[in-house]
């Protein structure tokens, strides 16, 4: 499928109907949202959360301008965020300074910005006021939640605090609390702010900056080249084209970023940590979502270690958590880079395509020579209406529904093989969706078995299609 812009697109601003209550006891009056959307909301709707420095502005272009946004590369017709299909809605956290209440903003008791007198902000505040932005926007239930870095924090806490709102979750290059190095670098930025306030705005950057990249990445972008002469200076002067580099990264920081911002979201990343009495897994333990887990391979800053913690985490409470690592040389940017293997890994587990992507997998069954009463308590005990009946060597002999057993009742029939179904329709694990969709329709029926080889491999149901989740 050809793949497509969004086109030209504008950042929209919501001020919230109520007042903003956060975690800190302070309350923000009259703040306000700014985001883009992209695609019908008659749709599905995904939200994207973004990282540290990152802005609503996730597709297309704005008017007179040239830059797309920051995940272009993923949004639009024929990508993993498919616009005809899905509608893409990004906010700019609170806190920031891209259209969203942040201490730029004006206070509205005082007329003036708000500068450090904002009250401290955490994760979880960025996550309630998205959720209230939603409500009001007439949002009751997000088909998803996607986020890296900052954004992977997000996701996570969507997940821990609204678990009956969203249906999948991606998380990407992320952990499930901040680490002590984490904080340290942190710290040592926010220092260098509290300094100086745009200077340290530049050093800090340059510093966060470093933690971006992998030692791969810099070699291969810098080496030990000199940027501007054949020769060493033998001064204090930026030679190395590595120095070069981060100074314009700083330097260019400071235009669109605002200092305070940045201290209060570097602070919002210091408190987060869904850690229950230690424990991540009792953290989330009350989370519904569908999970995609994605690092990055060379991500030193948020290691795959940290990524197989959250899943390990999951799994050890019964959630459903797919994990797979982004192959990059690129660090922790790898996330905004590689959009070829992002766009294959989101698609697969945003729009299943196969019968297996969303078939039960080893479904009971039930051999010929069983009772109807052995078969009527397994239903009950499983909890299914469906039950293939298989012989000995695991082949499909049959299928027997919670109908045929009311109806053995009713007739006095006692042998299960009088009752079952032997011509039984069936799907293979490669059919694809809109063909097993079709044969459930054709035959008015509501589950297929899946074979392979005769054998019972899977159970696809009419409730797994409408939904698009395993049952």
């Amino acid at each position: 499928m050809a793949q497509h812009s969004v086109g030209t697109v504008r950042t929209e601003v919501h001020r919230l109907q109520s007042p903003l209550r956060l975690e800190c006891g302070a309350e923000l009056k009259d703040a306000e949202i700014a985001y883009e959307q992209y695609g019908s909301l008659e749709n599905p709707v995904i939200l994207l959360c973004h990282a540290l420095s990152g802005d609503a502005h996730a597709a297309g272009t704005h008017a007179g301008e040239t830059k797309s946004g920051w995940w272009d590369g993923v949004i639009g017709e024929g990508k993993a965020l498919d616009t005809a299909r899905y509608c893409i809605i990004c906010t700019n956290v609170i806190g920031g300074c891209a259209g969203s209440t942040g201490p730029s903003s004006r206070n509205p008791q005082t007329g003036k910005p708000y500068g450090r007198e904002f009250p401290v902000i955490t994760i979880t505040d960025m996550v309630r006021a998205q959720h209230q932005f939603l409500t009001e926007h007439g949002v009751s239930h997000l088909y998803a939640v996607i986020g890296g870095s900052m954004g992977g924090m997000q996701t996570l806490t969507w997940a821990v605090l609204y678990p009956d709102f969203l249906r999948k979750a991606v998380v990407i290059a992320s952990s499930g609390y901040s680490t002590p190095m984490h904080i340290a670098f942190n710290a040592v930025q926010r220092a260098a702010v509290l300094r100086e306030k745009d200077g340290g705005l530049a050093l800090a950057r340059m510093m966060a900056h470093i933690t971006y990249l992998s030692e791969e990445s810099m070699y291969e972008k810098f080496g030990r080249r000199l940027q501007y002469a054949d020769e060493r200076s033998f001064d204090f002067a930026p030679e190395f084209s590595v120095e070069t580099y981060l100074s314009h990264q700083g330097e260019s920081f400071v235009k669109r970023f605002d200092a305070d911002s940045y201290l209060y979201i570097t602070k919002a990343l210091d408190y987060y940590d869904l850690t229950k009495d230690g424990s991540l897994a009792a953290g989330l333990a009350c989370a519904n979502a569908q999970f995609l887990i994605l690092s990055v391979s060379s991500d030193w800053l948020y290691p795959s270690v940290l990524s197989g913690e959250i899943v390990s985490a999951l799994r050890a409470s019964g959630k459903d958590a797919e994990y797979a690592e982004i192959i990059s040389p690129f660090g922790h940017d790898g996330f905004l880079l590689e959009f070829s293997q992002l766009n294959y890994l989101l698609g697969k587990f945003l729009t299943p395509q196969t019968v297996a992507d969303l078939m039960k997998v080893n479904p009971p069954v039930i051999h010929c020579d069983a009772t109807l009463s052995e078969a009527a308590k397994m239903m009950v005990s499983e909890g299914t209406d469906h039950l293939p009946v298989v012989s000995e060597d695991g082949i499909l002999k049959g299928i027997v529904t919670s109908f045929d057993v009311a109806k053995s009742v009713a007739f006095g029939l006692g042998s299960l093989r009088e009752v079952m179904t032997t011509s039984v329709i069936t799907a293979e694990p490669t059919d694809s969706l809109p063909e097993a969709a079709q044969r459930l329709k054709k035959y008015h029926i509501s589950a297929l078995p899946v074979v392979c080889q005769g054998k019972v491999v899977g159970m696809l149901t009419s409730d797994s299609l409408a939904s698009g989740r395993k049952a």
